[in-house]
């Protein structure tokens, strides 16, 4: 498993946004039953989720909490070196929707390195190593990192096992070269066999043109094969037993223990998972923030979410964080960074979208 190191770089700016639209989970009684919503609410936590519509996607949310957190701190735009957009929710097959972050941000510098990655609850981890290494190894000063999903889009309205689990909400992290003493470690990994494990089969270039009728699936769920299939098994086991030895790999490489983290910002997979997790890494519950009962779980989002929610609105100096993301792919890891909360904004919603990214015909190009 890569280890990556980083010196002189710091994590400046961190915001977090999230559509107006509040779904509750008792608002499901009369799809899945009042008794399931009750079960469902007692496993994971999840109480209600921030839901997009329909014409809001990831990068609006994205946009939205970028635009908002480089003029907060009065950032010149022209300063930013790469633009990373880490999601599976794009706007389009093509061109990279960083491409289009870029330009609605007004980042008019052409000497910006701007391109997507496609992942999904890894998304945060490896988009700091991403950004991180270009950085350490180039002339860009500041770079920028947004990560997002609009998850309720990929779900079927009858799936008893996602129509409450999936939130929307989007991202944006500043990173900045410095003279004082700065470092970010990293580790990632990934398991390819397990890929069927979460996988939307449909929609891609493997299966265009794939029949939208909803199915009767293994577990009993209803869904199209545009829909979004979790092996709940598969995924849990993976995620008691990969990810904390991970995360004590981590320790190990890192030379640190649990105790020299203030907090455990972790992805929001469930409150079930978090606890178990917690029992692993013997770290109390009071070091891992919960934000998942208010927004579910928001995949690439979920990390920068939680730090926000935990430390935005109020300014508890600075906290030495351990962050971890797991998921679809399967792929996960581990970033440990120092953040001084002064510079994580609070969450915030927003129902702002991209008008004239929305391309129907050729008169709207």
């Amino acid at each position: 498993m890569p280890f990556f190191k980083f010196k002189n770089i710091k994590i400046t700016g961190v915001a977090s946004a999230v559509p107006t639209e509040v779904v509750t989970s008792e608002s499901f009684n009369g799809v899945i039953g009042e008794e399931a919503v009750k079960k469902f609410v007692k496993m994971t936590g999840i109480r209600e989720i921030h839901r997009t519509h329909e014409k809001q996607t990831a990068s609006d949310l994205g946009y939205a909490a970028a635009d908002r957190l480089l003029t907060d701190k009065g950032i010149d735009r022209n300063s930013i070196g790469c633009v990373v957009f880490v999601a599976h929710s794009t706007d389009y097959r093509r061109p990279a929707t960083a491409c289009v972050l870029q330009h609605r941000l007004h980042i008019e510098n052409k000497d910006c390195a701007v391109f997507d990655v496609n992942l999904g609850c890894s998304a945060f981890v490896y988009g700091v190593e991403i950004v991180c290494s270009m950085m350490q190894c180039s002339d860009i000063k500041r770079g920028l990192l947004i990560v997002g999903e609009t998850m309720t889009k990929m779900v079927y309205p009858e799936d008893k096992s996602s129509n409450m689990l999936f939130g929307d909400a989007g991202s944006a992290i500043i990173f900045e070269k410095t003279d004082t003493d700065s470092e970010i470690n990293a580790l990632v990994c990934s398991d390819g066999s397990g890929w069927k494990a979460i996988v939307a089969p449909a929609g891609g270039f493997r299966n265009m043109e794939a029949s939208r009728e909803p199915m009767v699936w293994a577990d009993g769920n209803l869904r199209t094969l545009y829909n979004t299939v979790m092996n709940g098994t598969d995924v849990f086991n993976f995620t008691i037993s990969d990810v904390p030895k991970t995360m004590n790999d981590f320790f190990d490489k890192s030379q640190t223990t649990a105790e020299d983290y203030d907090m455990f910002a972790l992805h929001q997979a469930n409150k079930f998972i978090l606890k178990q997790l917690s029992k692993k890494l013997n770290v109390s519950m009071d070091k891992i923030p919960v934000c998942i009962d208010r927004y579910g779980n928001t995949s690439a989002a979920a990390i920068p979410l939680t730090i926000c929610d935990a430390l935005g609105e109020e300014n508890k100096g600075r906290k030495n964080i351990f962050m971890s993301g797991f998921g679809v792919g399967l792929s996960w890891g581990v970033v440990s960074a120092e953040i001084d909360s002064a510079d994580v904004l609070p969450v915030f919603e927003t129902d702002e979208y991209y008008a004239d990214g929305i391309i129907n015909s050729p008169e709207d190009m």
